[in-house]
C-alpha cells in the first residue's frame, strides 16, 4: 500500500471489577468512578493517552533499533521531536516560548473509552480498612474508606495517528501580514517514522497502566479490533463497534472503495483473532509507504535547527 495518510485503531475490551479512571471524592473518603450522565462508566481521553504512552515507552525500551529515542514524562515534555516520542506523537505546549516553536498539535489522538450498550454500568462499593498494628501506637483509630468500582464493561475506545504530521513540523511564511507559503521540516527518516508507527500499533494492544490498578491487574487489551490504513484523513470507522450490522457493512464497503486496507479481529468469533489482525497489519506496514509532505529524506533537521532555537 502506498501513501498511508491516517491510521485508525478501534478497540473493544472487557474491563472487570475496575476503577480504571477514578472521579472525585464526593463524600469524604468515598472514591467515585467516572460516569456519563446516562450512567455508563468511562475512561477519559487524557487517561487513554497516558496509558498508551506508557505502553509505547515500555516497548521502545526493548527495541534494538530505538537509538537515543525516549518517551518523556507527561509533566516534562521536551520539543525534541527527533528523539522524544511523546513530543512527536503527543504534541506539546510551552507558553513561555510565546511563538509557534512553543507548541505542536498532536498527530496522535484518542477518544475516551466508554462502556458499550444502552444500560447503565453496574456499580459496586468496596470497603477499605487500614489496620494499625503498632503496639507502641496508642491510637485506636482505624482508617476507613469506600471505593466505587464497575463490575463489568465492554469498553469502546479509538486511537488515530495523522501520518502527515508524524515526525514532521510545518511553519508558515508571511509577507506583509499575508500567508504566502507553508514550509515542512522533517525530523526523522522514513525508517524511523515507520518504526514509530509500529510502536503505536503495538501499544494499542498493550493497554494496562490504568489508574488505581496497581493491585487489581485490570486488562485493557483488545477483545475486538479494527485497524485501518487509510488513504485519507477519516475517523468514520471509529463508530464501527457501536454501529448496526448494516452500518458496519457500509463502513467496510466505503473503505474498500477508496482502497484503504483494514484488518478486523475478534477473539470471540472463531474467525480472525485479534493477534492475527495485528500480525497482518504489521506485515503490511513493512511493505507500505507513509505519506510524506517533505518528499523524502534529503533534508533531516532537529526541531531546534528548524526553528532557530
Amino acid at each position: 500500500m502506498e501513501n498511508i495518510k491516517g491510521i485508525l485503531v478501534s478497540i473493544s475490551a472487557p474491563f472487570e471489577n475496575h476503577i480504571a479512571n477514578g472521579g472525585e471524592k464526593l463524600l469524604g473518603n468515598a472514591s467515585s468512578i467516572k460516569r456519563t450522565p446516562d450512567g455508563k462508566v468511562y475512561v477519559s481521553g487524557q487517561m487513554q493517552r497516558h496509558v498508551l504512552f506508557t505502553a509505547i515507552d515500555r516497548i521502545n525500551q526493548t527495541d534494538p533499533n530505538k537509538g537515543e529515542s525516549y518517551v518523556s514524562n507527561g509533566d516534562g515534555i521536551s520539543n525534541k521531536i527527533e528523539l522524544d516520542l511523546r513530543a512527536d506523537m503527543g504534541g506539546f505546549m510551552h507558553p513561555s516560548k510565546g511563538d509557534y516553536s512553543g507548541r505542536r498539535t498532536a498527530p496522535l489522538s484518542a477518544t475516551p473509552a466508554i462502556a458499550a450498550g444502552e444500560k447503565p454500568s453496574k456499580i459496586g462499593r468496596d470497603l477499605l480498612i487500614r489496620i494499625k498494628q503498632d503496639p507502641n501506637d496508642n491510637s485506636r483509630d482505624q482508617a476507613l474508606a469506600t471505593r466505587e468500582f464497575s463490575e463489568y464493561d465492554d469498553m469502546h475506545m479509538n486511537f488515530f495517528l495523522d501520518i502527515g504530521a508524524l515526525s514532521i513540523s510545518k511553519a508558515f511564511k508571511y509577507e506583509n501580514g499575508t500567508h504566502i507559503n507553508t514550509i515542512y521540516y522533517k525530523h526523522a527518516k522514513e525508517e524511523e517514522r515507520k518504526r514509530r508507527v509500529m510502536l503505536f500499533l503495538e501499544a494499542t494492544r498493550s493497554m494496562n497502566d490504568y489508574a488505581n490498578q496497581a493491585r487489581n491487574a485490570v486488562c485493557g487489551e483488545p477483545q475486538k479490533v479494527l485497524i485501518v490504513f487509510d488513504t485519507k484523513m477519516s475517523r468514520k470507522a471509529s463508530r464501527y463497534f457501536s454501529a448496526s450490522p448494516k452500518e458496519q457493512e457500509n463502513i467496510l464497503i466505503e473503505l474498500k472503495e477508496r482502497n484503504a486496507e483494514f484488518f478486523l479481529g475478534d477473539d470471540t468469533s472463531g474467525e480472525v483473532s485479534v493477534a492475527t489482525a495485528y500480525k497482518e497489519a504489521l506485515t503490511m506496514l513493512d511493505h507500505a509507504s507513509l505519506f510524506d509532505p517533505c518528499g523524502g529524506d534529503d533534508v533531516i533537521t532537529t526541531f531546534s535547527q528548524a526553528f532557530g532555537e
